[in-house]
């Protein structure tokens, strides 16, 4: 039996897993397949789409299904095909045309299951795009013929996301739909009942492993879940309070290669599963 047989890591990627440099150090690598060669399993769970996702899964080389759209879907990457994938309903049409009218400056980005679409454009929208490489198809979200997996709303100014979070809810709907701040500029509508530690959940399940040998690690808003879920869920040291308020551990920060101490822990028995 290998050292870590049935044990489960997920991390965030944004943050977490990648550096400030916006890179992964050889160190986080050379850990995770460290783990992985001793039976463990590994994977990232993202708020992004596989199409913005794919050259980190193929350096990190994670051994079981990710899950992506902020608990919307497990994808497995070496077959190229969702396990499960959830959609926004019709009504979602009527809280996006809510905000669109009262806050016309807000950015307005639509995730289908393999494209990113852009209905509104700003300068959010914009740094978005200079980070992620993702070409700016511009088209309207009641124009889509592909299911509607999330919707981020987005801007630079602290304060607009604040007062969007707000007005969201004075929607009739807001009950219906499930809201997280992802990042300092987005804002995201997502399906019901989804968040990264409901896909987590699922994803456990799917692989037939226990919640009792998982670990999880992140470092903001939309992490908290998962590390809830999780045996024992960490924060990364740059972590937002919400993120280290729900953590049973804080860890060091994303440039100090957190993954890397977290398996080196485990691997010296100072983590116990």
């Amino acid at each position: 039996m290998a050292k870590f047989d049935g044990i489960l890591i997920c991390t965030d990627l944004d943050g977490t897993l990648i550096g400030s440099d916006q890179r992964i150090s050889k160190e986080n690598l050379d850990a995770i397949e460290y783990f992985k060669s001793e039976g463990g399993a590994f994977t990232f769970i993202t708020g992004r789409v596989p199409t913005t996702a794919k050259a980190l899964y193929e350096e990190v080389r994670p051994n079981v299904p990710i899950g992506c759209l902020n608990g919307g879907a497990i994808f497995d990457h070496l077959k190229g095909e969702y396990v499960w994938l959830s959609a926004l309903c019709d009504g979602a049409f009527d809280v996006i045309d809510f905000v669109a009218e009262n806050m016309p400056d807000i950015g307005i980005q639509i995730n289908t299951p393999y494209n990113i679409y852009f209905s509104c454009n700003n300068e959010s929208t914009e740094y978005f795009r200079s980070l992620t490489g993702v070409p700016n198809l511009e088209k309207h979200y009641r124009d889509m013929d592909e299911p509607i997996t999330k919707v981020l709303f987005s801007s630079l100014e602290d304060e607009r996301i604040l007062a969007l979070a707000e007005l969201l809810k004075t929607h009739p709907s807001y009950e219906g739909f499930d809201f997280i701040r992802s990042e300092a500029t987005l804002y995201e509508l997502l399906p019901k009942g989804n968040s990264k530690g409901a896909v987590m959940s699922r994803l456990v399940k799917y692989l037939g492993f226990d919640m009792n040998r998982t670990i999880a690690v992140g470092d903001y808003d939309n992490d908290v879940s998962m590390i809830r879920a999780a045996k024992i869920g960490f924060a990364v040291a740059n972590a937002c309070d919400s993120a280290k308020k729900a953590a049973d551990r804080i860890t060091v920060s994303n440039d100090e290669h957190a993954i890397a101490k977290i398996i080196s822990e485990l691997d010296s028995g100072d983590i116990i599963l």
